[in-house]
């Protein structure tokens, strides 16, 4: 196992440092805006360095406090960054679900971790609470990410390898996002397009299909960082452009090609990894992985990583679930 962290922690280094890099140079070719990848590069590695510190030193007090603030942080969203027209209904609201989401993935981690029975009891409440929030901000996609943390949170108790629970999140992350594209290609039968376009919004598959456009145009650089607003006819005609295609998946194919989308599935691959081999129990890392999980579907769909606090929540308890505790705190 010690082995295997030192292999993966330099790799998850090095294939940051590349996703930078790689975005210098999309950027270099075509005078693209690069700084807002450096800083979501720079965050997420922060976070993850500090999340491991954090969680070594408070195993359980740090998973805690990372629900409570993102509880609270649910509830301030709405009031800090309105959501632009045409976002509804995975704007601000995606943001809200990823934060609801990693709150109660970080509960459930909580009281997995506890040693004391009176602690864990007010764990499992406070994931109960954070779940019984979403409704509270009408977050529907909230309400169905936490239930199905907490039911795979308490299946992966009953785990006696975490490889099958982490490779199940995989394909469902994948399954996700192959659904995504298909909904820009037009690949899936009538019925099924107007159903996923009634939910998604006309608008949000009219940038899909740009993004698509602007990936297969450009397979392997993109168009840059940051100019999918300057090039999208769908953004050129919109009351309030936000510049983004509300997808990160399909934003990277269009401003940074195919090899963009790869990078963005490795460093994704490599989180799994880590939790695959992380000192933490079976049970904690997979509770983690299905929090990031979530996240990760929400930001196929969404623009839900353009929020500084979900880029951040996300590094942050990645790096709790792969500490290694330096002594057990009395809870």
């Amino acid at each position: 196992m010690s082995d295997a962290r030192t292999v993966s922690d330099p790799v998850g280094m090095v294939l940051l440092g590349v996703c930078a890099g790689w975005a210098l140079m999309s950027a270099a070719a075509s005078g693209g805006r690069p700084e807002g990848v450096l800083l979501a590069v720079l965050a997420v590695s922060a976070a993850y360095a500090f999340g491991r510190i954090y969680g070594a030193l408070l195993p359980v007090g740090a998973l805690v406090t990372t629900a409570l603030v993102g509880l609270v942080l649910a509830f301030l969203l709405p009031h800090v960054r309105t959501a632009p027209e045409g976002s509804s209904p995975l704007g601000h609201g995606g943001a809200t679900a990823a934060l609801l989401a990693l709150a109660a993935g970080a509960a459930c981690c909580a009281a997995w971790v506890t040693h004391s029975v009176l602690a864990r009891r007010a764990l499992w409440a406070l994931a109960l609470l954070i779940t019984a929030a979403a409704p509270v901000l009408d977050s529907m996609a909230g309400l169905t990410l936490c239930v199905g943390i907490l039911l795979c949170s308490l299946a992966a108790a009953r785990l006696a390898r975490r490889a099958f629970g982490l490779g199940a999140l995989a394909a469902g992350a994948a399954g996700v996002a192959a659904a995504a594209w298909a909904v820009a290609d037009d690949a899936l039968p009538d019925g099924l397009m107007s159903l996923l376009e009634g939910q998604l919004t006309p608008y949000r598959v009219l940038l899909w299909r740009d993004a698509l456009e602007m990936a297969q145009d450009h397979p392997v650089l993109g168009v840059g960082p940051d100019r999918f607003g300057e090039l999208s006819p769908t953004v050129a005609e919109s009351l309030v452009p936000d510049g983004r295609p509300h997808s990160a998946l399909l934003q990277q194919a269009a401003e940074q090609g195919f090899v963009g989308v790869a990078l963005l599935a490795l460093a994704f691959g490599w989180v799994l990894f880590a939790l695959l081999r992380s000192p933490r129990p079976t049970v904690v890392a997979v509770t983690a992985g299905a929090a990031l999980t979530a996240v990760a579907a929400l930001a196929a769909i969404g623009d839900a990583l353009s929020f500084t606090a979900v880029t951040v929540g996300s590094g942050l308890l990645a790096g709790m679930a792969t500490a290694r505790p330096l002594a057990l705190e009395r809870w």
